[in-house]
């Protein structure tokens, strides 16, 4: 099948929409900014993280990480727990209301971009997916992907 010259383009712009969408879902609910949400995401995604780790994540220096977390645990968001098993290690840990507050904004997110999907037809739903699916695997392989295999496994 031959790709469309402007492909490239409009995944571009539906990658803008959908940031567009998510963006819309987050700004009105959220207090903390949204570097200050990438923190906490990355710290629930990798436990066990000290302020060394999340600079390495952010590709920030460790100062920068740290006056980040200062300020998410001045509103309660994030805590510095000594490390039990060596003392001279302080790991970030997510407070239950940072919990909360991303789970609820993963929620929101849904919500919308389940609201933009509801406006389209099924069977472009389910072309969106199969080609999703496809273009994930590719990315994350680097290896070209079998549309039979793509299309049987969503």
């Amino acid at each position: 099948m031959e790709r469309p010259p402007n492909l490239a383009a409009a995944i571009d712009a539906a990658a803008e929409a959908l940031v567009g969408v998510l963006d819309s879902a987050t700004a009105r609910h959220v207090t903390v900014s949204p570097t200050q949400l990438r923190v906490l995401s990355l710290i629930m995604a990798h436990p066990q993280s000290n302020v060394n780790r999340l600079a390495e994540l952010l590709d920030v220096v460790p100062s920068s990480a740290s006056r980040l977390c200062d300020r998410l645990e001045a509103v309660g968001l994030l805590r510095r727990v000594v490390d039990p098993r060596d003392r001279r290690e302080v790991r970030l840990v997510p407070t239950a209301g940072a919990e909360t507050l991303l789970r609820e904004l993963k929620e929101r997110r849904h919500q919308a971009v389940q609201a933009v999907l509801d406006r389209m037809p099924n069977r472009v739903q389910h072309e969106l997916l199969l080609a999703l699916l496809a273009f994930s695997q590719a990315a994350s392989t680097g290896a070209p992907v079998d549309s039979d295999t793509t299309a049987r496994t969503a």
